[in-house]
């Protein structure tokens, strides 16, 4: 009978390689596992989040609603109204021009002072291996004279 410590160099590989192989299984499965629940958690969060930014929204419009009634116990309500949709709309306006310029600064979206640098780069190597080579060409012309 033999011992497990009398066990061939092969058979000991066919071990090794039969116990790599279910551990890499192992381990494969309890990574999905771990991201099947991660994933699960982020969309919980990112509905959550949606949901409170729904929220907001109406408690947003229910104060702009607050603010038209204020202003209707000193004008009419259909002005309040209008004033109110007034400054609305002109804020949004001012937002939206200010976030065009800011998209226009940021276009094209491209590391511009990157490319830039990397091209004078390639300029000062071009000119670096040009003067090399004129230099080399002499240093052979020399050579070949003083023979």
């Amino acid at each position: 009978m033999a011992h497990e410590d009398d066990r061939s160099v092969a058979e000991l590989l066919k071990q090794l390689s039969e116990q790599t192989q279910t551990l890499v299984r192992d381990e494969i499965q309890l990574a999905l596992l771990e991201l099947k629940d991660r994933g699960k958690k982020a969309g919980i969060g990112a509905g959550l989040f949606g949901a409170s930014g729904m929220i907001a929204l109406f408690g947003v419009a229910t104060l702009i609603a607050a603010v038209v009634l204020a202003l209707a116990t000193a004008v009419d309500a259909w002005v309040a109204a209008l004033i109110v949709a007034v400054v609305l709309l002109g804020t949004a306006a001012v937002l939206a021009l200010t976030g065009k310029r800011e998209l226009e600064g940021a276009t094209p979206p491209l590391p511009q002072e990157a490319i830039d640098s990397t091209k004078q780069d390639v300029e000062a190597v071009k000119e670096h291996v040009a003067h090399r080579g004129d230099l080399d060409a002499g240093r052979r012309s020399e050579t070949t004279v003083s023979r």
